[in-house]
């Protein structure tokens, strides 16, 4: 199939894909004159700014600046490609895909293949490992499980299972037909010098990885007995697993979403924690598998929830290192709470010894990031020792200066000055010499001239893509937009013009959602682009366009006049230097 031809089927998919009834289909939509409206599924707000223009077919959220089509959003919300959203709403509406071109199709279908034989392999090695585990040869990693506290019903609903040596899922999965190559692509198998395949996970505990689209993707695998070794092993990264886009225990969790909500998610760090949490009754619970957090394993998680409590270890030091990560949280708009344990002990630690109620306890006292920054450096001091209570001050002071009111300035100025004994006074003195950020880091200078041709630039943009009637005789190719996503944004709409087929929604096939596009999707609120007014400031806005083009021209006549070498070529200069000095004036006047 050709481009045109693949064209065509997402058009036709777009149309029978009802952008409101898929959207509706994840969250609460309100209707409001001609627009849907909802509080954004991509960053936490409580007023909703999220709007669904039905009629053009694409969303744009006021406060985050997220856009797109009815692709975007199932691609961005499901936490999958491009390829994957479309072959969802394909089904979603009984469609088959088509390749793309003959060449593309060949390529697809290879990948398409060759996932899906990975799939199949990490499916098959699971069943294996499942039935190892049962199969009378397991007493050990059995014996584990019931130390660990794990009925087999748990066991089972994770899946769990067992390596007995490094020789048998091998064997096992030639066997079944696949490949040495497969086996290895998978990341399931590795390969000695000598060529002979073995069980990357080896005599280990088995705790597969399973994504939010139910596929085996990846094992991770405990140690049995103390050793030299790393206590768990995960499977390499391949074609279906990237840690760092993954969370454990993701596809439980959006079952528990989807049967009634989810009030906020756990995030652990290991699958025995997850595990034994789940096991005592909170469903809620995800892993990070040891890492600390990145943003795609965050933007996955605000998929599901917007508030998450963080619950690891309680090793001060290990407590303090994760918190470097949690930043990105708040960054993301997610609304986030650390959840305080006894020094010492895991969240597996407090369900084992203290039992569902003291879990649920330790989360009744989870506390904003910044104030459980402070309770951690406190942890790490001996704050009876006069040289450690002054490195407690002195690691407390710039988190202090990070308070966001002065109301929660005063309150932990009062818990840092009651746990050291130092006095407020003497902590509001030091607090005043640590710089603040913007000290530190001072903003980029502005330039108001770039600034006032970028928002005309914008606001131009905004009433030719939406078609506002003031907006329809603008000849765009008579302007110059010096930002390349203007230009790209300029061309588009002079293409659908000449075919008679501009329609906003279209404009996401040719660039990406985010930046100067959202910028210019922004302006599609309220009465910001119709109305007496808004037809003046277009007009105004041309003005400017028109002046920094001429100006710009100018400017590089003027250069080429400086370096023009014989006196022919400085008459032809100084005639279009002229004419672009009279357009100036006479658009002066005009505006």
């Amino acid at each position: 199939m050709n481009h045109e031809s693949f064209s065509d089927f997402l058009r036709l998919l777009k149309e029978k894909c009802d952008i409101t009834e898929v959207i509706g289909s994840y969250i609460k939509l309100e209707r409001r004159g001609y627009n849907y409206w909802a509080c954004c599924p991509f960053h936490h707000e409580k007023t909703p700014s999220f709007s669904i223009n039905a009629a053009d077919r694409y969303y744009h959220c006021f406060g985050c600046g997220a856009s797109g089509d009815v692709i975007t959003f199932v691609k961005e919300y499901e936490n999958v490609d491009f390829a994957q959203a479309v072959q969802i709403l394909a089904s979603r509406v009984g469609l088959e895909v088509p390749a793309y071109d003959e060449k593309a199709a060949e390529e697809a279908a290879a990948k398409k293949k060759k996932r899906d034989r990975l799939s199949a392999l990490m499916r098959d090695a699971a069943r294996f490992y499942l039935n190892n585990l049962y199969a009378g040869r397991a007493q050990e990693h059995l014996a584990y499980l019931e130390e660990r506290g794990i009925a087999p019903s748990t066991a089972k609903k994770f899946g769990l299972g067992a390596s007995l040596d490094y020789r048998a899922l091998p064997s096992y999965l030639l066997a079944q037909g696949y490949t040495p190559e497969e086996c290895i692509e998978s990341g399931a198998c590795g390969r000695l010098e000598d060529g002979k395949l073995f069980d990357a996970e080896g005599g280990r505990l088995i705790i597969p990885i399973i994504n939010n689209m139910d596929e085996v993707i990846a094992f991770g695998g405990r140690i049995l007995k103390k050793s030299n070794r790393n206590k768990y092993v995960n499977t390499r990264e391949t074609l279906l697993f990237n840690k760092s886009k993954s969370l454990y225990n993701i596809n439980l969790v959006k079952k528990e979403k989807r049967a009634g909500g989810l009030p906020f998610l756990i995030m652990l760090e290991g699958y025995m924690d997850v595990i034994s949490l789940y096991q005592a009754g909170f469903r809620n619970v995800v892993a990070s598998m040891g890492t600390s957090l990145t943003k795609e394993q965050v933007r996955l998680a605000k998929r599901y929830s917007e508030t998450v409590l963080i619950s690891y270890d309680g090793d001060a030091a290990g407590q303090s290192a994760n918190l470097r990560g949690l930043k990105l949280l708040e960054k993301e708009g997610v609304k986030i709470r650390v959840v305080p344990l006894p020094e010492g002990l895991d969240p597996d630690d407090v369900v084992r010894k203290q039992g569902a109620d003291g879990y649920r306890r330790c989360l009744d006292a989870a506390m904003p990031l910044i104030d459980f920054r402070i309770l951690s450096a406190e942890r790490k001091f001996d704050l009876t020792r006069t040289e450690e209570r002054r490195e407690f001050i002195k690691e407390a002071l710039p988190i202090l200066r990070e308070a966001e009111s002065a109301s929660e300035r005063e309150e932990l100025i009062g818990r840092v000055a009651e746990v050291s004994g130092i006095s407020r006074e003497s902590i509001l003195r030091d607090l005043d010499r640590v710089p603040s950020k913007e000290a530190e880091e001072p903003p980029p200078a502005k330039t108001e001239v770039a600034d006032g041709v970028k928002k005309a630039a914008r606001f131009v943009l905004a009433a030719c893509l939406l078609s506002k009637p003031y907006a329809t005789d603008c000849d765009l190719a008579a302007y110059d937009f010096p930002d390349e996503a203007h230009r790209k944004i300029a061309e588009y709409i002079i293409e659908g013009r000449k075919r008679g087929m501009l329609r906003p929604s279209g404009i996401f096939d040719v660039m990406p959602p985010e930046g100067e596009l959202s910028e210019v999707l922004n302006l599609d609120f309220g009465d910001n682009l119709d109305g007496a007014a808004a037809e003046k400031y277009f007009r105004d806005s041309l003005g400017v366009l028109m002046k920094a083009s001429l100006e710009a021209k100018n400017a590089e006549a003027l250069r080429r006049y400086a370096e023009a070498k014989t006196d022919e070529e400085r008459r032809e200069l100084l005639l279009l230097i002229g004419k672009y000095s009279k357009l100036l004036n006479t658009n002066k006047r005009k505006n």
